[in-house]
């Protein structure tokens, strides 16, 4: 039975009130070549054992399974305690809506009093919203709120960013009057370079950086802050390597006005590029700007701690065209993974992670540098992930790697920078061993010089 709650002859009565004969010319703006004339192409009914040979079948097929990977750029690999799955699958959580009613929806709630908690803890900030859709959506949703705050309409962003990070921002704005003003980057280190009397001046509502940034590079994000400060902007401080915090000194310790943040490191799996949950963080003075939900603390009449939505300024909750945010959820399973990763690692755990991190990133960046015609382009200093110069083409090198030797070598940063034709976007975390770098070292160097002989060969 199809779920159409009005009868036949209802449907027949609004469409009458519109005007129109039939649902077909609700459609009518749709192009012609573009409609489907044609059942689609489904496989027949299967009974439940017949589904679950298929899909073995087809995971059976995932040669990437198990192989070891030097992949990042906006996406991690980390490893995450079993007692993340055990415990967002219980039903309380796993089958809970959204938090509207607070006297039946406490677990929910506190868990994400919780995770607000610790995301503040971790950037430095005064306040953190219930979680965003993603690291991307909240830049954009930031770049927004900054215009709001300001009353300024320019926004200047580091080329230094996640190139997707800027594409969302772009969609998002395009149609909101607000001017997105590139700045470059330092090619010797890394760092984003601020011309404070060209790039930033009083129509500036923010500036944007990513730290570590997309190339790895650590950038000066307390320098950044007395720039932008300088001429009444803001500064927005986006991560996607969000076990960097673990380690570096918080960006609200540096002067941040808004950061927001890819948690998918916090114990959630890479599955295909989502779902994901994106941090939200804000000084307290902007809370009203802030978009999403904010859950808080209060008291029943008899003294006792309960929780409760504080904050939902969105549409849906009476306040329509003067909303926020068109944000109407949180990712909260995805969040509640995040808190319990957090939270079973605890301060010193994910300390310790960050700390493996930045040391086999740093054991694998020596030793790739070691290695006849590589360098390393960058000074900056870093975190998990660096770029390394190879003497050939990169995407060439990088196919060769994983077929030869099923080796993910990293990302060739000509997908986005093809006047980088010969650069690796390198990442190495705490699940990648010191065998696992020695292979891609080893499989770099003799592809590298097979590549070579040939290529001398046929001059």
């Amino acid at each position: 039975m199809r779920y159409i709650p009005n009868s036949p002859e209802e449907r027949a009565e609004m469409l009458r009130a519109i005007g129109l004969e039939s649902a077909e010319q609700l459609f009518a703006s749709i192009p012609e070549e573009l409609l489907l004339r044609a059942p689609l192409r489904t496989p027949a009914a299967m009974s439940e054992p017949e589904v679950l040979a298929k899909f073995e079948g087809l995971a059976a097929r995932n040669r990437a399974a198990g192989r070891p990977s030097f992949l990042g750029a906006g996406a991690y690999r980390h490893y995450a305690p079993t007692i993340i799955d055990h415990l967002i699958s219980r039903a309380e959580f796993f089958t809970a809506y959204t938090p509207y009613q607070p006297e039946i929806s406490q677990g929910t709630l506190q868990a994400i009093f919780e995770f607000q908690t610790l995301v503040c803890q971790l950037t430095g900030m005064e306040v953190a919203n219930a979680s965003m859709y993603d690291g991307s959506t909240a830049l954009a949703e930031a770049v927004l709120m900054a215009e709001r705050i300001t009353g300024r309409s320019r926004v200047v962003i580091s080329t230094a960013i996640h190139p997707e990070y800027f594409d969302v921002v772009h969609t998002y704005v395009q149609h909101a009057g607000i001017e997105l003003a590139r700045v470059g980057y330092d090619e010797q280190t890394g760092q984003t370079v601020i011309d404070r009397e060209k790039a930033l001046d009083e129509r500036t509502a923010a500036l944007v950086i990513q730290s570590p940034n997309f190339f790895g590079c650590l950038e000066d994000v307390q320098r950044m802050a007395a720039s932008a400060h300088e001429v009444g902007a803001l500064l927005i401080v986006v991560i996607t390597e969000a076990l960097s915090l673990g380690l570096l000194r918080p960006p609200g310790q540096c002067g941040a006005d808004i950061v927001v943040a890819e948690g998918q490191s916090f114990g959630i799996p890479l599955s295909f590029g989502g779902p994901y949950v994106g941090l939200f963080a804000t000084r307290e003075r902007f809370v009203r700007q802030m978009p999403g939900r904010l859950v808080g603390v209060a008291s029943d009449k008899e003294g006792r701690r309960g929780f409760v939505l504080t904050l939902a300024a969105r549409e849906q909750h009476i306040r329509r065209e003067k909303a926020t945010s068109n944000i109407c959820t949180n990712e909260g399973l995805v969040a509640l993974a995040a808190t319990i990763y957090m939270t079973t690692l605890g301060r010193r755990g994910l300390q310790e992670v960050a700390y493996q991190c930045a040391q086999k990133a740093a054991y694998a960046a020596r030793r790739l540098a070691s290695l006849e015609g590589f360098a390393l382009p960058h000074s900056a200093p870093r975190f998990n992930e660096f770029v390394v110069r190879a003497p050939v083409r990169a995407d060439e090198l990088l196919e060769q790697l994983a077929a030869e030797r099923k080796i993910t070598g990293g990302l060739a940063l000509s997908r986005y920078f093809p006047d980088r034709p010969n650069d690796i976007l390198v990442c190495v975390t705490e699940v990648n061993t010191r065998s696992e770098i020695d292979a891609l070292v080893a499989g770099l160097k003799e592809l590298t010089a097979s590549s070579v002989a040939t290529s001398l060969s046929g001059e």
